[in-house]
């Protein structure tokens, strides 16, 4: 009987590990699958001119997406900079104050916000700020982007901070130290991992938006450093030409695409690498 239930056991065990590793290879089958295409297709239109050039006019060869780039860091920085702090306050009010009905409330709004379409979104900010000021602009775009942001950050920071033992906070409280103070200096540094992982999400959903960003920053084709006016994004600049009738246009499309990939990808990364070593200073 012993050799019995050792061998079920072990069995079962392999059984899992198996089904466990088959689970991770096919969810990595399409992003490799993806992100071999757009190399495939995109890799023999990237050169120098690409990151360095504004778009030609149509008929010209040649011509890059340097001011997309740009303003898609811009509008992604203005988003994070208003769904970053949102997000995390919001969450950290929903794990240590959030018990009442107002704190349902604020859970139930997040999640609604979380289904919201983007191009509701876009329409929305559309009528809140772009016909108000009476242009397109690029705060338009990021305030769009860091409202979807907002959700996703709340969520993942409160269930982030559920998670830090009660006994962290029992310990601080018994040093007399404040619970605003504990929330920062243990709470918060405590699930600091998990909180940066929702925001990488967050920043990696909206990053390749494109319906808001139609209503709100509309895209430039030259260049444009003041945040106040229309500006072009990577996003925007890969929709137009994908949807031209003109094959220069669609290899463009396709470099545009794979730089896109390639810069989410390098600053999720970047912020995972500096955050995980923040972390193992902290722990020390």
């Amino acid at each position: 009987m012993k050799n019995q239930s050792h061998t079920r056991r072990f069995l079962v065990d392999h059984l899992a590990t198996g089904l466990s590793w088959l689970a991770a290879v096919l969810v990595l089958i399409p992003l490799l699958a993806i992100f071999g295409y757009l190399v495939y297709r995109g890799i023999g239109a990237l050169d120098w001119t690409f990151f360095t050039q504004i778009p030609k006019p149509v008929g010209e060869q040649g011509g890059g997406m340097a001011n997309a780039i740009v303003g898609s860091g811009v509008i992604l920085g203005i988003g994070s900079l208003i769904g970053v702090p949102l997000g995390i306050g919001s969450g950290v009010y929903l794990a240590e104050y959030g018990r009442g009905r107002l704190g349902d409330v604020v859970r139930f709004t997040a999640d609604v916000l979380n289904g919201i379409p983007s191009i509701v979104m876009g329409i929305a900010v559309y009528a809140l700020i772009v016909i108000r000021q009476k242009h397109f602009s690029a705060l338009a775009g990021g305030f769009a982007l860091g409202i979807m942001m907002v959700p996703t950050i709340a969520r993942a920071t409160e269930e982030m901070l559920l998670m830090v033992p009660a006994a962290l906070r029992e310990a601080a409280l018994g040093l007399g130290i404040p619970k605003w103070r504990t929330t920062i200096s243990i709470s918060l540094r405590t699930a600091s991992a998990g909180i940066i992982t929702g925001i990488m999400l967050a920043f990696a959903r909206v990053a390749g938006e494109t319906a808001p960003l139609l209503f709100t920053a509309f895209g430039n084709s030259f260049w444009n450093m003041n945040p106040n006016q229309p500006t072009a994004a990577l996003p925007l600049q890969i929709f137009t030409y994908a949807n031209s009738p003109y094959d220069e246009w669609h290899r463009i499309a396709w470099a545009g695409a794979l730089v896109l990939v390639i810069l989410i990808v390098s600053a999720v990364t970047a912020v995972r690498v500096v955050a995980s070593r923040g972390v193992l200073k902290g722990s020390h």
